[in-house]
């Protein structure tokens, strides 16, 4: 049989199920579709061949009797896992199943690869990320939450346009690493003959946006960061930054809790939701404290950036830190929150006044030069949004860069460079501004319910290397299937 070039399908199986639903057992709808799908299931029964045909939306049965349907000895002998068209009667059996009724057919696709054990999923979990297109119809609700995903994603975009929010794009290559404190993945530009590094963070380049009069900007997009692997890390991810001129840090915690209730209700109808079997409220308000007043209540000691140092030391030594001498009370007082407190942060908290040692793009903070007005939003004990009021002073600015770059040129691999494009277009004023970011992975997986990040990517990172065979006899999996 030949493969046409193109195949027109007028109706997925789940507009065949809404629409036709209501057909008692036994009754012909008098209506012909055209379907398409790959075969999950094929019993052929003498003069009578029933399948299963799924598609991106669900599933349907296709009933074929030898008098009736074209070809029917071929698509009684069709593999699973084949792509088919078929155009047929909507009917219900007389055994109560919705069906398409076979008239006439064609192969799409011709499936050369068993899928494995794919109607009780894949269980090897290295595999199922590594050839996601079998996992994907192996275990559908893998799919389902990559749509959802998607779903999300529109929804933030929609909610941040109703704001008045303009959507930019800004480069993936830059020539300094910078917007943040990560290791950054290294490249090199043959034309130019120039290095340059996967972005960690658009940062800097949506600021100089704002600095060029735009007042509301986000970028949705993937960064990189040359780090490890973990069921919360990926070395690629997607976030959205945004950017408002003439807001602090108050009002980006305002909207955080604005954007993210509102995203849990229109994916998920509400903001109230189970996560790994723990009830969690996204809808506002949220909790605000201090990185002190979460240590204490973690400890039973206060400890701020103004303790003595030997103090925190001893403190973050209890606590199971390896003390690096080099750190000051800002590196010192948050190794020590996060060693005593993040894990226990289940409901939405906002984690305020970071230390202005660890927070290098943060303006200080009105009442108190050691710290910034920056917050962190934790969910479920993990780090979702960072945000903060913008450092707008171009000097004060160069002094942190130049901070950074020497611990940079000490070993530190994570600390910025001083990026004097950005320098430049800071003397040209920044106004007031607040920014923030927010993992669209991690969000994902709190609306999906996931564990694991992997979970939430189509293709997350993995280690080179592994690319097994999926092998499985195929009468193995039809009995599997019957089974079910």
């Amino acid at each position: 049989m030949a493969i046409p070039y193109r195949f027109d399908k007028d109706a997925s199986t789940k507009e065949i199920a809404t629409r036709f639903g209501s057909l008692a057992d036994g009754e012909n709808s008098g209506v012909t579709v055209t379907v398409a799908g790959r075969v999950m299931l094929n019993r052929p029964q003498g003069k009578l061949s029933f399948a299963t045909l799924r598609d991106e939306t669900g599933e349907i049965q296709l009933f074929a009797q030898a008098a009736r349907a074209q070809d029917f000895d071929g698509l009684a002998k069709v593999n699973l896992g084949d792509w088919v068209g078929v155009t047929g009667e909507v009917v219900r059996t007389r055994r109560g199943e919705l069906s398409v009724q076979v008239d006439t057919w064609v192969l799409l696709a011709e499936a050369r690869r068993s899928f494995g054990d794919k109607w009780r999923g894949i269980a090897d979990p290295d595999l199922r990320y590594r050839q996601r297109e079998v996992d994907l119809w192996a275990n559908p609700e893998v799919r389902t939450t990559l749509q959802l995903r998607s779903k999300i994603i529109q929804a933030i975009r929609e909610q941040l346009w109703s704001d008045g929010y303009l959507e930019v794009e800004t480069p993936m290559l830059h020539p300094i690493p910078g917007g943040a404190i990560a290791k950054p993945f290294a490249t090199h530009h043959n034309a130019l003959d120039s290095e340059f590094y996967l972005r960690i963070a658009p940062e800097l380049y949506l600021k100089r946006l704002v600095i060029g009069g735009f007042e509301k900007v986000f970028e949705i997009g993937r960064n990189f960061r040359n780090e490890g692997l973990s069921p919360r890390h990926n070395p690629e991810y997607t976030s959205i930054e945004l950017y408002c001129a003439y807001a602090d840090y108050e009002q980006l915690m305002d909207l955080v809790e604005h954007l993210v209730s509102s995203v849990a209700m229109a994916v998920l109808g509400t903001t109230s939701i189970s996560y790994q079997d723990r009830e969690l409220e996204l809808g506002a308000p949220w909790r605000r404290a201090t990185m002190s007043e979460l240590i204490f209540e973690a400890t039973g000691k206060q400890f701020d950036v103004h303790s003595p140092i030997e103090d925190l030391r001893s403190a973050c030594s209890d606590a199971g830190v390896t003390v690096n001498a080099a750190w000051g009370t800002g590196r010192l007082l948050t190794e020590l929150f996060e060693a005593t407190a993040e894990a226990d942060l289940w409901q939405p908290t906002f984690v305020l006044h970071h230390p202005k040692e660890i927070s290098p793009l943060s303006r200080s903070h009105r009442d108190d030069a050691l710290i910034t007005e920056r917050f962190e939003a934790f969910v479920c004990g993990r780090e979702l949004v960072n945000g903060f009021s913008e450092l707008q002073d171009a000097d004060e600015q160069r002094a942190r860069f130049e901070e950074q770059a020497a611990e940079h040129a000490s070993g530190n691999d994570e600390a910025m460079l001083v990026d004097e494009e950005y320098l430049r277009a800071m003397e040209h004023g920044l106004p007031p501004t607040g920014g923030m970011g927010l993992g669209i992975d991690r969000l994902v997986m709190l609306l999906t319910n996931t564990a694991n990040i992997r979970e939430v990517i189509a293709f997350p990172t993995l280690k080179p290397g592994r690319n097994e065979r999926v092998t499985e006899e195929p009468d193995a999996l039809e009995s599997a299937e019957a089974s079910d």
